[in-house]
């Protein structure tokens, strides 16, 4: 039997759609990340979706590393938020005392809610502002991946959710140590406004670092370890409000086409829920955590500029303004919730 050319094609059309070779180019991309922000104390997820977005506007990818470009920004995200349960000690977490947990809470809940809310004023898709919400209410681009989980968000959404913290989140790391010194802050409610108000947990690092370097030799708690601390405390909030998502966007998804319903709980988020329980045993040795957030940073990275390669200046150009006004509004709002919070509530279990 002789085969025609047509059946000889497909071993061709599957190497071209392998994904070894953009997955090794989205590797060489977050390893050069990696190599920039050791030296400046950037973050790498920061370094990474920047030299991804620069790349792809100056230089045409070939097609062939689209596939491992999509693996990279899709599955290896999610891995990467689902270590990111490995981070949460719940037992500091629970330290922090009521106060504050109903300050994470109302951050959160009040954040995606009045997010919501004027993002509908403005005439956006429930989905785009639904993106924008809990990536800037909850923890940034691990929060968008969680969400882009269990609904049907289109692909530009989400690029664009994730450019929007990286752009808003970036722009708090001066700004929030500032306004602080306006306002006078003690170390430790500066640093809990910093972990309720910024978007991404290397943001937070990056804030709170930034606070406690113009306050050498100031006795009291550190601010950058009281802002993970409660930023951890938003992180822990990923799980039900995802979950919760999940049932509404199901809810939402026409009676008629019940194949393309998301799933109410996506497998990388059970994944962060059993780390987080993983880490609450204290079965783990510090070598095994250390390694562990070595793999997660590496695989955010990695993520972060296969998402970066997808922000085409074309593309955000063909957004529009409303998107761009809608992530200024829920950073000014739940900046103001954290600070309303700070201010109002006793918050005297944290200076412990």
């Amino acid at each position: 039997m002789v085969l025609s050319p047509t059946a000889a094609a497909p071993p061709i059309r599957t190497r071209l759609r392998t994904p070894l070779p953009g997955l090794a180019f989205c590797a060489v991309g977050a390893a050069a990340a990696l190599g920039i922000a050791a030296p400046t104390g950037v973050s790498p997820l920061l370094v990474a979706i920047v030299l991804g977005a620069a790349i792809t506007n100056f230089v045409a990818l070939p097609s062939f590393t689209a596939p491992g470009i999509a693996v990279a920004s899709r599955r290896l995200l999610r891995i990467g938020v689902a270590l990111l349960g490995l981070q949460l000690l719940l037992s500091d977490v629970l330290g922090l005392g009521w106060g504050v947990l109903a300050l994470a809470a109302a951050v959160v809940v009040g954040g995606i809610a009045g997010t919501m809310a004027v993002g509908r004023l403005l005439g956006m898709e429930w989905g785009q502002r639904l993106l924008i919400a809990c990536g800037f209410s909850i923890c940034g681009a691990a929060a968008v991946a969680a969400v882009e989980g269990v609904t049907a968000a289109r692909k530009q959404h989400v690029v664009t959710a994730v450019a929007l913290v990286v752009v808003f989140g970036t722009a708090m790391i001066p700004g929030l140590p500032f306004a602080v010194s306006l306002l006078g802050l003690d170390t430790t409610r500066a640093g809990i406004w910093a972990g309720a108000a910024v978007h991404e947990v290397a943001q937070v690092v990056a804030t709170g670092g930034a606070i406690d370097a113009g306050r050498l030799g100031t006795a009291g708690a550190s601010a950058l370890a009281v802002a993970v601390t409660v930023k951890l405390a938003r992180v822990a909030l990923l799980a039900p409000v995802v979950a919760w998502i999940g049932v509404v966007s199901r809810r939402r998804s026409t009676a008629d086409s019940p194949a393309g319903r998301p799933p109410l709980v996506p497998l990388f988020l059970v994944g962060f829920v059993g780390f987080v329980a993983l880490r609450a045993t204290g079965l783990l040795p510090d070598r095994a955590l250390d390694l562990a957030r070595l793999a997660q940073t590496a695989l955010l990275t990695t993520a972060m500029f296969a998402l970066g390669t997808g922000v085409r200046i074309s593309v955000l150009r063909g957004v529009g303004w409303r998107p761009f006004a809608l992530a200024a509004v829920s950073t000014v709002w739940v900046s103001a919730i954290a600070l309303g919070g700070v201010l109002l509530l006793d918050l005297e279990p944290a200076t412990g």
